[in-house]
């Protein structure tokens, strides 16, 4: 490879991911800060990904994904689950549910009280706000003027209603906002779809802002290592286009490369365990023994239904209806192609105890088999409403006990990390699944489904006690795509950055994405991943102007 002639900047933000896209926006409203942004993936010109029902189709394709698998889980049968993050513009927003969950009050509270001030829910709240512009809620815990998008659930599936009135039934509050006073309850998600299409922060931040003089995007650039120098970050080596190209930093650099491609990073600059850099013949720069620890994901299972009524997404996902639909969806911002099949959910508690939801509902009217595009057969016997037709619900916890961690393959930064999440590995987290199981069976036998129900198709009503139940989990129990944790923030001695986010140890180097987290978020991350952004920005321009 070719080397190029270094350039400076003040600041220098790896990963134009969900953190990343927020950074670049807020860093260069001042015309005095001149911005790099580096991406190693390209830009996102798709527009089928901007089609919010595509997204399960396009979620398994490799098209701006980095398209990882763990290592075999010792805790799930030696399955290797797939690991599909962004490698995009946007960064997994590009390619996500678009579920907009903060999380509980209770858990950035834990995040003040483990030694991280600034970080509870009181402090977070205004940073929510002040990204979310809400197109229907008003009140104290929205906000209605920033740029991304948010909206309440669009579907008109009569299931989604079955749904939430069974949850009822059962004994449960119905919650018309999981983001605003309590999380508890079964309700519908709101979403980051704006116009009938995903909203992503490639969409909100940064494309309004690309036109600023003072801001740089280089796509398609793989970040190798940060520079450090006498103990200070002073700029970033990345390959692009056959070419090595060294920038330099005046005043930070800013990792924002998500939970795995963070401390990979980290840690072929030198900064990590020291045995680990040492056996890849990696010159230890700082040893820091946290970097690629803390691994936290939410392990969830699918539970399916037979539906006795044709009234699920199957016949809407025929591939002749579809055309019509993605044609109506790209020109008129309408039709299911619009919407996401999972918009109706619940956080509930397995004991009534507890401070907090420990267990997270996921509703699908459709059968993760049938939710995908496919042709009609007219040659096919006609069946039983009940082949085709069906729901689904992933359950799992929302504060799992199992810890992974990421570790290099290799030195060379072309290389995949490996991935090991530990999933199950904790009795708790398993015991919290089998009440999780059982409390959807309950929903799910209430009134409001008797018109719909069918046979339960997994885990089976043959699969009753806790031992069933525990081998049916360890053979198919998979993740949400919610990892988390691997630069975690604290004051401990296993924690990598401080609670300004600055990497401990090393001058001008801050970690701004969910790889901060010291314990998951009670939900979807993509929101909270979004809020580390907003912080980090007010840390950085507040130390700047102080």
């Amino acid at each position: 490879m070719t080397k190029t002639k270094t350039k400076t900047w003040d600041y220098i933000i790896v990963g134009a991911g969900s953190a990343g896209c927020v950074l670049a926006n807020r860093l260069s409203a001042d015309r005095n800060n001149r911005v790099l942004l580096l991406e190693a993936g390209g830009r996102d010109r798709n527009p089928l990904f901007r089609l919010p029902m595509l997204m399960g189709k396009l979620f398994q394709s490799g098209i701006y994904n980095w398209h990882y698998h763990t290592e075999p889980e010792p805790h799930l049968d030696g399955r290797s689950l797939y690991w599909p993050r962004g490698k995009v513009l946007g960064g997994s927003s590009t390619i996500n549910g678009m579920i907009y969950v903060r999380g509980n009050r209770h858990d950035y509270d834990r995040w003040a009280q483990l030694g991280s001030p600034g970080w509870s829910y009181e402090d977070v709240l205004p940073a929510f706000r002040r990204s979310e512009g809400h197109i229907q809620r008003r009140d104290d815990f929205h906000g209605s003027q920033g740029e991304l998008t948010v909206c309440r659930a669009r579907s008109t599936s009569p299931l989604h209603d079955v749904f939430v009135e069974a949850g009822t039934q059962a004994g449960h509050a119905a919650n018309d906002d999981f983001n605003g006073a309590e999380q508890d309850g079964v309700g519908k998600f709101d979403f980051t779809i704006r116009d009938g299409k995903r909203w992503s922060t490639s969409f909100a931040f940064l494309r309004p802002v690309l036109s600023r003089p003072n801001l740089s995007v280089e796509t398609e650039a793989l970040t190798e290592r940060v520079l450090i120098e006498n103990g200070r970050a002073v700029g970033v080596r990345y390959s692009k286009g056959g070419a090595v190209h060294e920038v330099r930093a005046e005043r930070e650099v800013v990792l924002a490369c998500g939970t795995v491609n963070s401390p990979q990073i980290l840690m072929l600059s030198g900064i990590g365990p020291a045995d680990q850099l040492a056996a890849h013949g990696i010159e230890v720069v700082h040893d820091l023994p946290g970097v690629g620890k803390n691994l936290q994901d939410h392990v969830d299972c699918v539970m399916s239904w037979e539906c006795r009524q044709p009234v699920t997404l199957h016949g809407d996902l025929r591939a002749d209806k579809l055309v019509w639909s993605v044609v109506q969806g790209m020109l008129f911002g309408t039709g299911v192609v619009t919407t996401f099949p999972y918009e109706a959910g619940a956080f509930l508690k397995s004991r009534p105890d507890l401070l907090a939801p420990d267990i997270q509902l996921h509703f699908m009217p459709a059968l993760e088999k049938t939710a995908n595009l496919h042709f009609p057969n007219p040659f096919r016997r006609r069946r039983a409403i009940e082949a085709d037709h069906g729901f689904t619900l992933r359950v799992g916890p929302v504060n799992p006990e199992s810890r992974g961690e990421i570790t290099l393959a290799s030195a060379d930064p072309a290389e995949k990390p490996r991935i090991r999440a530990n999933y199950l590995q904790s009795d708790f987290d398993l015991r919290t699944m089998i009440s999780g199981i059982r409390m959807t069976r309950e929903i799910i036998a209430q009134k409001a489904f008797d018109p719909f129900r069918g046979k339960e198709l997994a885990p089976g009503p043959g699969v009753g006690s806790d031992a069933e139940l525990e081998t049916w989990l360890r053979a198919t129990a998979m993740t949400t795509f919610h990892p988390v944790g691997t630069c975690k923030m604290g004051i401990d001695a296993m924690a990598v950055v401080d609670p300004r986010l600055r990497v401990r140890g090393i001058e001008g180097l801050r970690v701004a994405d969910a790889s901060i987290m010291p314990i998951i978020s009670s939900g979807n991350t993509n929101a909270p991943a979004i809020m580390i952004g907003e912080r980090a920005s007010d840390f950085i321009l507040g130390e700047t102007s102080a």
